[in-house]
C-alpha cells in the first residue's frame, strides 16, 4: 500500500466532512432565511397598512375633534384634542427607528413638519375660539387646518408606497441572496460527489486493487511452490539415482587412466570423460541442495562482514577481467544469519554480475537499512546490495529470473537464483533486483534487522 494512502485518505475524509458542513449551514441558512423573509414579508405588509390606517384615523380625529370644539366649545373637546395631539406627536417619533430607507425617513421629516403646521393652524383656531371672535373667522382658521390635514394625508399615502418600495428591494435581495445559496449548495452538493467518486477511486486503486493482485500473485506463488515441492522430490528422487552410478563411473575411469599412457588420444578421451563427470556431479549436488535445502545454523552477524570477506576472497579473480569489485556504503547493523549460506548468495550474485559485465566494468557492494514489507509486515530491515554496470536483464528473461533450470547461460543448471532465493527465504528475507537495459542490475538480499534487547 503506498505511504500517502492514508493522509490522502484523512485529506479526502475531512474535505469531504467540511463540503456537507457547508451544505447542511447552506441548507440552514436558506431555511433561516426563507423563514425570516416570509416573516418580514407578513410584519411589513401589516405595519404598512397599520401606518396608513392608524396615521389616516388619528388626523381625522383630531380634526373632528377640533372641529365640534370650536361649533360646541366645550373644553373637554379642547383638552381631548391637547391630549391626542401629544400621542400622535409620540407615535410620529416612534415611528423614525423603524425605517428602514433614507426615502421613508424624509418623508417622516415631512410628515413631522406637516404636523408642526398643522399644530401651529389648530392652535391658532383655539386661540380664536377663546377670544371669541367673529363666527367666520374660525371657520376660515378651520379650513387652513383642513388643507394642513389634507397634506399630512397625502404624506401618509407616500410613507405607505415608500414602504411598499422597500419591500420591493427586500424582496428582490432576499431573492439573490437565496439563489446564491442555492447555487452553493447545488455546487457543494457536486464537489462532495465528485470527492466520494475520487474516494471510490483512490480506495479502489489503492486498497483493492492491490489487495487483488496480491491474492493473485499469492495464488500463482502457491501453484509456484506446489510444482516446486513437485518438482524437487522428482529431483531428489533421479539425483539420488544418477550419483550412485557416476560414483561407479568415475572409479573406474580413474582405473583405466592409471592403464593409459599420458598424451596419447584415449587419455586425453579419459580427461574429457572426467570433466563431464564432475559437471554431472555438480549438476547433481545442486539439484540435491535445491530439492533439500539445509537449515541455516543463525547467529548474530554484523550486516557487512560476509560483503567485506566475500570482496577480499573474489575481487582478484575479478580483477584479471578488469572488473573492478569495490564496497559502497555500509552499515553495522545486525542480522541473524548463517554467514556460510549468506556468502554462498552473495558468490552466486557477484559471479552473475561478472557474467554480465563480461569484461570491463565495476560491482559495488554495499549494505543499508530501511523500512521494509517481510512476511506480510513493515519492519525495520538491512538490505545487501550487488549492483553491476553490466548489459541488465530482459522483461521476458525477468518473469522466469527464479524459475528453477531455467537459465540463459550454455552449460548453465538454472539453479543458481532458485537456490540463493529459497536460502534467503529460509533467513526470513526475500531476494529482490532492479534492472535497465544496459545500464546494469542490482539484487538486493533483503533481511530483518535484529533489534539490540
Amino acid at each position: 500500500m503506498n505511504r500517502t494512502f492514508k493522509p490522502r485518505l484523512a485529506g479526502f475524509a475531512l474535505a469531504i466532512v467540511i463540503v456537507a458542513l457547508m451544505i447542511g449551514w447552506a441548507a440552514h441558512a436558506s431555511w433561516r432565511q426563507f423563514d425570516q423573509l416570509s416573516r418580514q414579508l407578513t410584519e411589513m405588509q401589516i405595519e404598512s397598512f397599520k401606518t396608513a390606517d392608524q396615521f389616516r384615523a388619528n388626523v381625522q380625529e383630531l380634526d373632528y375633534v377640533l372641529l365640534r370644539y370650536t361649533i360646541l366649545r366645550d373644553e373637554a373637546d379642547r383638552d381631548r384634542f391637547l391630549k391626542e395631539w401629544k400621542k400622535m406627536d409620540t407615535w410620529i417619533d416612534i415611528q423614525r427607528p423603524t425605517l428602514t430607507t433614507d426615502k421613508e425617513g424624509k418623508i417622516l421629516d415631512q410628515i413631522n413638519a406637516a404636523y408642526d403646521d398643522y399644530f401651529a393652524a389648530a392652535t391658532n383656531l383655539l386661540q380664536q375660539v377663546v377670544d371669541r371672535t367673529s363666527n367666520d373667522r374660525p371657520l376660515a382658521a378651520f379650513r387652513k387646518i383642513e388643507d394642513a390635514s389634507s397634506s399630512l394625508l397625502g404624506l401618509g399615502y407616500q410613507l405607505v408606497n415608500a414602504h411598499h418600495e422597500s419591500l420591493t428591494r427586500f424582496l428582490a435581495d432576499s431573492q439573490r441572496s437565496l439563489a446564491i445559496l442555492r447555487e452553493l449548495i447545488f455546487g457543494a452538493l457536486f464537489l462532495l460527489l465528485v470527492l466520494v467518486a475520487s474516494l471510490a477511486v483512490v480506495v479502489y486503486r489503492e486498497m483493492i486493487m492491490p489487495l487483488r493482485m496480491k491474492l493473485v500473485e499469492s495464488h500463482a506463488i502457491i501453484q509456484r511452490q506446489e510444482k516446486l515441492a513437485s518438482l524437487g522430490v522428482l529431483a531428489a528422487g533421479v539425483a539420488h539415482e544418477i550419483r550412485n552410478p557416476l560414483t561407479a563411473i568415475k572409479a573406474r575411469l580413474f582405473t583405466q587412466q592409471k592403464s593409459l599412457e599420458h598424451g596419447s588420444s584415449a587419455y586425453e578421451d579419459t580427461v574429457v570423460i572426467g570433466k563431464e563427470i564432475n559437471r554431472l556431479e555438480r549438476i547433481v549436488k545442486d539439484v540435491l541442495q535445491f530439492a533439500r535445502p539445509p537449515e541455516p545454523h543463525l547467529v548474530p552477524v554484523r550486516a557487512d562482514f560476509p560483503l567485506r570477506e566475500v570482496a577480499e576472497l573474489m575481487a582478484p579473480q575479478l580483477a584479471k577481467n578488469a572488473i573492478h569489485l569495490k564496497l559502497g556504503a555500509m552499515t553495522e547493523a545486525m542480522i541473524q544469519a548463517d554467514s556460510q549460506q549468506l556468502k554462498q548468495v552473495l558468490i552466486n550474485l557477484i559471479q552473475n554480475a561478472a557474467e554480465s559485465i563480461g569484461r570491463s566494468g565495476a560491482i559495488l557492494l554495499r549494505a543499508h537499512t530501511g523500512m521494509e514489507r517481510l512476511n506480510g509486515q513493515t519492519r525495520a530491515a538491512v538490505i545487501l546490495e550487488v549492483d553491476d554496470t553490466g548489459k541488465g536483464i530482459s522483461s521476458e528473461v525477468q518473469k522466469r529470473l527464479f524459475d528453477p533450470f531455467f537459465s540463459t547461460k550454455a552449460g548453465g543448471t538454472g539453479l543458481g537464483l532458485a537456490i540463493a532465493a529459497r536460502i534467503v527465504q529460509k533467513h526470513g528475507g526475500v531476494l529482490r533486483f532492479r534492472t535497465q537495459l544496459n545500464q546494469g542490475t542490482a539484487f538486493g538480499i533483503v533481511l530483518p534487522k535484529l533489534e539490540p534487547k
